[in-house]
């Protein structure tokens, strides 16, 4: 049974903020872990809409810059911020990242949305030192700003090889089931 419209649109929302891991790279968009998140809300009979405004490629920076205006739009209960990976990838700046991460939340609180931040993890090529500052940001920020943490969004997926595109970076459709086990054990407690 699916929400009529006007329910829907009472519907509080949670709105996914992310990068292509979230954004369903490489695969169809109703098999990405936010579509099936909606389809488990439904089946739960829990009355809340997901708007994913994931990019694939997006960075904090980028996040950032629209952030204001995807708050204004869809005016969240609950905020899932996904992002990082990229500006990882990059070598970008872990200070810049803080910034821009710490201001999305806050942002979110602002505006009473309940905020789940999302980690992320480098390959080991990136130096010791650079991926151990990258890893400790999302910690940090949790901490500081009072909101809760998934510490690596790709945890449950290892190193298996079948669980990735042939890329080696992006999960497939079949892997993703696992992600939204992993979020959903993070996020259910923000739902009310």
């Amino acid at each position: 049974m699916s929400l009529s419209a006007s329910a829907a649109s009472a519907a509080p929302a949670i709105l996914i903020f992310g990068d292509s891991l979230s954004a369903g790279y490489g695969i169809a968009l109703d098999r990405s872990w936010p579509a099936l998140l909606a389809k488990r809300l439904e089946d739960n009979r829990l009355r809340y809409t997901v708007s994913n405004a994931s990019i694939s490629g997006e960075t904090t920076a980028g996040g950032r810059a629209r952030f204001e205006e995807t708050l204004g739009r869809v005016q969240p209960d609950v905020v899932v911020i996904a992002l990082g990976a990229n500006d990882g990838l990059r070598g970008l700046p872990v200070l810049q990242m803080r910034i821009n991460l710490t201001a999305m939340v806050k942002a979110a609180k602002a505006r009473k949305a309940r905020v789940l931040l999302v980690g992320m993890k480098l390959p080991p090529n990136y130096g010791p030192v650079y991926a151990r500052q990258f890893e400790q940001l999302f910690p940090d920020i949790s901490r500081s700003e009072k909101v809760p943490l998934l510490p690596f969004l790709l945890e449950p997926l290892g190193t298996e090889n079948g669980n990735f595109q042939p890329d080696g970076l992006h999960p497939t459709a079949a892997a993703q089931p696992k992600l939204l086990d992993h979020v959903w054990a993070a996020l259910q407690p923000l739902l009310r």
